[in-house]
């Protein structure tokens, strides 16, 4: 008996050979990080190569991704609102992954042991002065928030130059902000290891400077897909996801300078 076609706002994915790829090339990673760290020969090869597989999974599962809502037409609006959801649950996960590095922080500043001298910061760290790279790297991102802004204002009025001038700026100022931050880490007085204050410090603005570069290369390819002429102004949703993520970025940066460069700061470190 033949199967009637059924007609349906939602998508049902095609086969895909992704999940299990970059599962592999996951696994992989972690075997041969767990190796190079025990210095065994050869794993950091295996390391590269899973490396390798998973950047390329995560290029080849989200051309697909593209291809489906732009080519294909399986992201209809019901599609969408499930689009939604779940990067708004995406960026909800988020959020608790930097409560637990504000957690750590509050939990060893607040309450300072004996160990480290009863007093925050510890005896001998050298904190950096608030009002210079972490100031300028605020006003970066405020600012990136602004244009990434505009961009999306220009999409939904249709103006497609102002879509790539204000993505070309938001990536500029994204790839400058991570500049300093580098800059800075260079120059600190400090370490990772060896104090509560490098751990909780370069773990928190660390995964915030992870998290920047990978806005930034999220815009870049929105920047790229611009070009390419994807997007309209009632069908952007990637553009949306990574206007998104990028403002999550931004306000996670405010309580960061506020709590950890503001707050937390003890003899500025000399240079």
């Amino acid at each position: 008996m033949a199967h009637e076609e059924v007609q349906h706002d939602y998508h049902l994915v095609d086969p895909s050979p992704w999940p299990l790829v970059g599962s592999f090339s996951a696994l992989l990673m972690a075997i041969g990080a767990i190796g190079w760290m025990h210095d065994w020969n050869g794993f950091g090869y295996i390391f590269i190569a899973g490396t390798l597989g998973v950047l390329y999974t995560m290029y080849a599962w989200w051309a697909d991704v593209i291809n489906e809502g732009e080519h294909k037409g399986d992201h209809t609006p019901v599609v969408q609102i499930g689009l939604r959801y779940g990067m708004i649950l995406f960026i909800a996960s988020e959020v608790m992954f930097f409560l637990a590095w504000f957690w750590a922080y509050f939990n060893a500043s607040l309450f300072p042991t004996e160990a480290v001298g009863s007093v925050w910061p510890p005896t001998g760290i050298e904190t950096f002065d608030p009002w210079h790279i972490p100031f300028v790297n605020t006003l970066i991102l405020l600012l990136s928030g602004t244009t990434v802004t505009w961009a999306h204002h220009a999409l939904v009025h249709g103006d497609r130059e102002g879509l790539k001038k204000g993505l070309w700026l938001t990536v500029l100022l994204g790839a400058s902000f991570t500049g300093f931050q580098v800059y800075e880490y260079i120059h600190a007085s400090f370490g990772f290891s060896g104090s509560i204050y490098g751990s909780t410090f370069y773990m928190a603005t660390g995964f915030h400077g992870a998290h920047v570069l990978i806005g930034t290369i999220f815009l870049t390819v929105c920047l790229v897909r611009a070009y390419r002429g994807h997007f309209k102004p009632d069908h952007h949703f990637g553009f949306e996801a990574a206007a998104w993520y990028w403002h999550f970025v931004d306000v996670v940066w405010l309580f960061l300078f506020a709590a950890i460069y503001v707050w937390g700061a003890g003899v500025p470190a000399a240079h």
